[in-house]
């Protein structure tokens, strides 16, 4: 988990909200995927399409506000200027937010599926 500062929500619950957020503004085939254990530093990926450029933004756009009335500011942004790909970065949660041809053609939900879970080491 990192530090982002913060007590509540917990990061289980901030996931639960903003796929909720997302589900309200009529994003498409949203995905989650865990992350704890395998290394990455977030604890999890949230994927999701809107059905054009002008969508995603605005689907980033309420991430962003839902975020800020949370007391979560410290946010990485990538991709606002053409909204084919958008990618907001809370720390502990990474969303994806596609155009689906584009969605379609990085396929990271297959890449992060198919990824092998780390080994553990036996005392």
């Amino acid at each position: 988990m990192s530090t982002n500062n913060r007590a509540d929500p917990t990061i289980e619950d901030l996931k639960n909200t903003l796929i909720e957020t997302l589900d309200m503004h009529k994003a498409e085939d949203i995905q989650s995927i865990n992350l704890k254990g395998t290394g990455f530093p977030a604890d999890y990926m949230i994927i999701a399409s809107g059905r054009s450029g002008r969508q995603v933004i605005g689907l980033a756009e309420n991430i962003l506000d839902k975020l800020s009335s949370l007391d979560i500011k410290e946010v990485k942004k990538e991709g606002f200027s053409t909204g084919d790909w958008v990618i907001l970065d809370t720390g502990d949660i990474i969303l994806h937010l596609f155009k689906p041809e584009v969605r379609v053609f990085y396929d990271i939900e297959k890449m992060w599926n198919a990824a092998p879970m780390p080994l553990t080491t036996q005392a």
